[in-house]
């Protein structure tokens, strides 16, 4: 059955995962809990933790835990330099364009911190669109209204001609609860989560080659 709809996530999996961004990212939600929330700086790496692994996500925890304003914590911890971490490779530009089917960002971020990525990317304008935090009511991967309201706004007729590309294997076990194809980009050993594992995007083209072979189906 060929695949319709690929959603991508964005961070550490349209780039490499040892570019520093995501460290970078974390020190500055770390920042942040100690600057605007006043949590003792001890209790912060464990506090985050508890948090991402309960919720998904850090700002999903602090909104319950602590009434935290999604826009305020979204601007101050991706008020990075992307330039300094993220390098285009044309060869990713390529590979993307060469895929025949819709292609949605999938994000547990903030479109406008995705918008920033894809530009210093140079993958701006090879998305319909992006599918992100506030797109999806602030419930985050894995929670399962993430993956209807994704389904939904990329107007999927089936989820099983969909497929996720994600780094977190626990967002992709969340995906194959409902029938997504999951590509786990990220170097190691397999996953249980996932369908496919590569190292990079680069790889894809060899672990999935179907996904080229469809164009004429997907038309």
């Amino acid at each position: 059955m060929p695949f319709e709809i690929l959603f991508f996530d964005l961070d550490d999996t349209l780039y490499p995962h040892d570019t520093g961004l995501w460290e970078a990212i974390k020190a500055r939600m770390s920042l942040y809990m100690q600057a605007r929330l006043n949590l003792p700086e001890d209790q912060i790496p464990e506090l985050r933790r508890y948090y991402f692994e309960t919720y998904g996500t850090t700002l999903r925890g602090l909104q319950r835990h602590h009434q935290v304003e999604a826009d305020d914590y979204l601007a101050f911890v991706h008020d990075l330099p992307l330039g300094e971490f993220l390098q285009p490779d044309p060869r990713v530009r390529a590979l993307l364009e060469g895929l025949p089917q819709t292609k949605w960002i999938f994000t547990n971020a903030d479109a406008y911190h995705a918008r920033r990525v894809l530009r210093v990317l140079a993958l701006d304008q090879l998305f319909e669109g992006i599918i992100d935090v506030r797109a999806i009511d602030f419930a985050c991967k894995p929670e399962p209204k993430a993956y209807r309201k994704a389904l939904a706004l990329a107007n999927a007729r089936q989820a099983d001609r969909c497929m996720l590309l994600d780094d977190s294997p626990v967002n992709l076990a969340g995906a194959r609860k409902f029938g997504i194809t999951t590509v786990l980009v990220r170097e190691g050993v397999p996953h249980p989560a996932a369908d496919y594992t590569i190292p990079g995007l680069l790889a894809l083209p060899d672990a999935v080659p179907e996904l080229w072979a469809v164009r004429q189906s997907v038309n």
